[in-house]
């Protein structure tokens, strides 16, 4: 978090009254690959113990590893490290989502790709009334 970057800010990290005020008497449970860290103190409407996250960068929900998304919606009770089996190697990281970004998808036929797409292959019969 820079200091002239967020004062008041949300959507690039905690702003300084989230830091501040709104971590005061909450405890920190841990930190993902990103750096993003996680923590839990209150209780939610439910009873249950209320959960967040406080970003490193923009505020993207996709940037939340799996692992870390099952514990933010009480799926498993405590920490992944210690909730969840270890990591396989054959597993991938986990990747936010590329919409908007240069690695986005582009399907064959996007106007980033050219525009042109593959000629249908004539299984296609337009309906007509008479028909």
């Amino acid at each position: 978090m820079g200091i002239n970057l967020n004062p008041f800010t949300w959507w690039n990290g905690a702003s300084w009254g989230t830091v501040l005020y709104g971590l005061r008497g909450k405890t920190q449970v841990g930190e993902d690959s990103l750096g993003n860290v996680y923590w839990e103190g209150g209780k939610d409407t439910a009873g249950r113990p209320r959960r967040w996250v406080i970003y490193v960068g923009s505020n993207d929900a996709s940037r939340v590893p799996p692992e870390w998304f099952s514990w933010l919606h009480h799926q498993i009770d405590d920490v992944p490290s210690k909730a969840l089996p270890p990591e396989r190697k054959w597993e991938k990281p986990a990747i936010p989502n590329m919409t908007g970004t240069a690695l986005a998808y582009r399907p064959p036929g996007a106007l980033e790709k050219g525009g042109h797409r593959a000629a249908a292959t004539g299984d296609y019969e337009a309906w007509t009334p008479e028909g």
